[in-house]
């Protein structure tokens, strides 16, 4: 097993890491719209989160040495699955390789998030 970590997406915020590499295959932590370098919670709306919690993502793939096309499965939550739409229209853009995917809502989030992802990759 192997650690992930950058700086180009936000520290965790508890005991665990923001990745790991086990037989080819990259597990994130959930993501939140946390800013890396101050680590504060960025934008109000689910189309603001929702894009830097993709940018976060992105960073630790490619620390990990995957792209978004190695993604197989994601899985999300939303604090108001009405934004599922909206939420949909950033994560279409990140990937276009359409992952195997499970998208729920949920009552709330770490920091007052509306949403949250986590994924699997092949490297």
């Amino acid at each position: 097993m192997q650690k992930v970590h950058t700086d180009k997406a936000p520290a965790a915020v508890g005991p665990y890491s923001q990745a790991m590499i086990v037989n080819g295959m990259v597990y994130t932590s959930g993501q939140i719209a946390l800013d890396p370098s101050t680590g504060e919670l960025v934008g109000k709306t689910i189309g603001e989160q929702a894009e830097q919690v993709m940018k976060n993502l992105m960073a630790i793939l490619d620390e990990a040495g995957a792209k978004p096309e190695n993604v197989v499965k994601t899985l999300c939550f939303l604090t108001d699955i009405n934004d599922f739409a909206a939420f949909n229209e950033v994560y279409a853009r990140y990937f276009t390789e359409k992952p195997a995917r499970s998208c729920v809502g949920v009552q709330s989030l770490p920091k007052g998030a509306i949403c949250e992802v986590e994924i699997i990759a092949a490297i």
